[in-house]
């Protein structure tokens, strides 16, 4: 009966990987229709991770949430160690096998995840109240409704099921209770079950311990679907973040060299470059699409956490215009989700749909709303970058359909015939000191 119950413990747990890592390998195929980006500076991306994504700083910047989501991260990382006995346990036939050769500690280990799974449950109900109850402005955007909204809650549901297993499973583990060290809460619990037989106590243990198991792995799969993939992706994503200064943009690399061409009036516009020197046009300006953004930009899609800082520090938004920096990162998400399902009806070949990202998803109204302030980038607790991708799809609006605002193109209208964005003539533009 043992080896049964180990046999199917492998079948349950190859299931439950196994289907996660399929899954995973599409995010990453997804990704990488991306332009691939090299980078630079490992040292500093890698001191990004160890102070963003590993110490949370930029999450204690709101100190209530932060805090919250501190507690519920180290409670996560933490109390994989006890999944890890249980993996090792249903393989094998044990029984808390680290309480062998841990000694003592042990009971200090298990008494540290028992006041953090309390720590948790607390947290998660505070989060509930805060999106349900009182209702915060960032979590009730129009982008907020319907799937993203329920899928917050699910998540909030299945982190208090695991954490109240796992202290059912602690109370109602007879030698554990009878070891009196470590069981800093579920003794409490286990008053509940007094005078209860213990082979009653061994079947709830039992029951307990499976669906801990199950629900860990089922909230595995359930990654892929939700927006808690940041877990995963949030330590990349950071690694290969922006790190020049927020107020830096890149330039078009063939508008730059003509830029350059023209200032220079030792250059001959009409002479043949040299050989092997030719000025390579690119196929495309800017980006309508999320073929044309890069690996990091996708990554950025599928690490957002729908948290909504960017969104709530968004002065555009504020203001009551359109732009929702969160809703450009799901827009983005959602389109790649969709590509990278024709690939899969396709044989791994893209058909076009006659769709794309520009215009099915995000809005011009949205695009030039955006003030460019990166406000959204700098509150963003994982290093997501909106303003890259709205930025690009500007680009492609005006280099590709000239369907700039017609402000903007009488602003460089005059700059190409005045030198200035006012309308006045070059002659006159020093007027103003004579008086």
């Amino acid at each position: 009966m043992q080896y049964i119950s180990n046999i199917l413990f492998l079948l349950v747990l190859v299931a439950g990987i196994g289907y996660f890592t399929f899954n995973i390998r599409k995010v990453i195929r997804n990704i990488k229709i991306g332009i691939p980006v090299s980078v630079s500076d490992k040292g500093e991306r890698w001191a990004n991770v160890l102070r963003i994504a590993i110490g949370q700083s930029k999450m204690v910047v709101r100190p209530i949430s932060g805090a919250m989501h501190i507690i519920v991260y180290v409670g996560f990382v933490i109390i994989n160690i006890e999944v890890l006995e249980i993996i090792i346990d249903g393989l094998f036939g044990t029984h808390r096998i680290f309480s062998s050769f841990l000694g003592s500690f042990y009971g200090v280990l298990l008494g540290t995840f028992e006041i953090l799974a309390i720590l948790v449950f607390v947290a998660v109900i505070i989060f509930w109240i805060r999106r349900n109850v009182i209702k915060i402005k960032r979590f009730m955007s129009s982008e907020m409704t319907g799937w993203p909204k329920n899928d917050g809650n699910f998540i909030l549901y299945f982190e208090m099921v695991l954490m109240g297993l796992f202290l059912l499973m602690n109370a109602t583990d007879v030698p554990f209770q009878e070891m009196n060290n470590g069981n800093v809460v579920s003794q409490y619990i286990a008053n509940w079950f007094s005078g209860t037989p213990q082979g009653t106590l061994h079947i709830i243990e039992s029951i307990a311990w499976w669906l801990h198991i199950i629900g860990i792995l089922i909230f595995l799969n359930y990654l892929y679907f939700s927006k808690h993939l940041h877990i995963m992706l949030a330590f990349p994503n950071v690694f290969y973040g922006r790190i020049a200064p927020k107020g830096q943009f890149k330039n078009n690399e063939a508008v730059t060299k003509e830029v350059k061409m023209m200032m220079d009036p030792t250059i001959d516009p009409f002479a043949a470059p040299p050989a092997g020197e030719e000025q390579a046009v690119p196929a495309k300006f800017g980006a309508s699409d999320v073929m044309d953004l890069t690996q990091t930009q996708l990554l950025n899609a599928y690490t957002c956490t729908e948290c909504g800082r960017c969104t709530s520090e968004c002065p555009a938004n504020i203001t009551g215009k359109k732009l929702s920096p969160r809703k450009i990162m799901m827009d983005t998400r959602d389109r790649l989700e969709e590509v990278g399902k024709n690939l899969d009806a396709n044989k791994g070949v893209f058909v076009p749909d006659g769709k794309q990202l520009l215009g099915d998803y995000i809005t011009n109204e949205e695009l030039w709303a955006c003030t460019s302030c990166n406000a959204c980038v700098e509150a963003c607790p994982v290093s997501i970058d909106p303003l890259s991708i709205i930025m690009e799809m500007r680009q492609y609006l005006v280099m590709e359909q000239s369907a700039a605002p017609n402000e903007l193109n009488v602003t460089m209208t005059n700059i190409e015939n005045n030198g200035a964005p006012w309308p006045f003539n070059q002659q006159d533009r020093l007027n103003w000191a004579k008086e």
